[in-house]
């Protein structure tokens, strides 16, 4: 048996892709399953030990893996900032940190989380340490370079999403002529490029004096803490992308996570999508 790790999974492809990279290093995973983001097929990925639990159910998450004799664990997958704050009934442990925290900010929740873990003898490790060359590499990824247009809009882009990750509000700005059309909250990168597209489209045909052509910024925080909320596009958000009209997509290069791989690129260009990594 190897050494254990314990993957606390949110939702999407990310905890299918941390799987795989830690048991082909020879881990033996135990996966903690959120029973509110966890996709079901994680079932069928062939691991001994699945546990399912609510987002709320801190105490249960640290019996779990102290019980399965994890030290070692990492996050991996999206979990949806506004669920923490909905329909979820916290236990003692997680009521007593939220009730802690001055802010309630992704950085924040998740660091005190973290905190706690490791007070426990559970120390939450980068999940990207697993899945490096997943990470962007520097430089124009895509046949097409950016337009002069669309450098100018990353250039604005970057400025705001900058302003913006600094507060820990969101990591993407969508932008047309360099100016703001949408920044993302709590509802995440894809949410923010459709409510982009529907914005648009609302704008009164020829009469408008604003380009239809979106660029996104999607960029990772000052100090981002790679253990958590890591950056991550995938073939999902070219497809969003395609269909809100947007032309463009400048990332933060070693920052990043294409979770399809070259399968992002390869729809990009398909799409005459530019992608830059800086």
């Amino acid at each position: 048996m190897g050494e254990r790790l314990g993957i606390i999974a949110g939702n999407g492809r990310f905890p299918f892709l941390v799987l795989d990279a830690a048991r082909a290093q020879g881990f033996d995973v135990v996966v903690a399953a959120i029973e509110e983001e966890t996709f079901p097929e994680i079932e069928s990925c062939g691991v001994g030990a699945i546990h399912w639990m609510s987002l709320g159910e801190l105490s249960r998450l640290i019996e779990t893996f102290k019980r399965e004799g994890v030290r070692r664990a990492v996050m991996a997958g999206q979990v949806k900032h506004k669920q923490i704050f909905s329909s979820i009934r916290p236990d003692w442990r997680l009521a007593k940190l939220l009730l802690s925290l001055r802010s309630r900010n992704t950085d924040a929740l998740l660091g005190a989380v973290a905190k706690v873990l490791a007070d426990e003898g559970i120390v939450l490790e980068n999940s990207t340490t697993l899945l490096e060359p997943l990470l962007a590499k520097p430089g124009v990824l895509t046949k097409r370079a950016p337009s002069n247009e669309e450098n100018k809009d990353i250039e604005y882009g970057r400025a705001v999403a900058r302003h913006i990750a600094l507060y820990d509000i969101g990591q993407t700005v969508v932008v047309a002529e360099s100016a703001c059309v949408a920044l993302e909250a709590m509802e995440g990168t894809d949410a923010t490029i459709e409510r982009a597209g529907r914005i648009m489209n609302s704008l009164a045909g020829d009469a408008s004096t604003l380009s239809r052509a979106l660029t996104v910024v999607k960029i990772a925080k000052p100090n981002q803490d790679m253990r958590f909320d890591v950056p991550v596009i995938g073939i999902k958000t070219i497809e969003m992308m395609r269909s809100a009209g947007a032309t463009c997509l400048a990332i933060d290069a070693g920052k990043c996570l294409l979770l399809d791989g070259d399968g992002v690129i390869i729809r990009a260009d398909d799409a005459k999508i530019s992608i830059i990594s800086s």
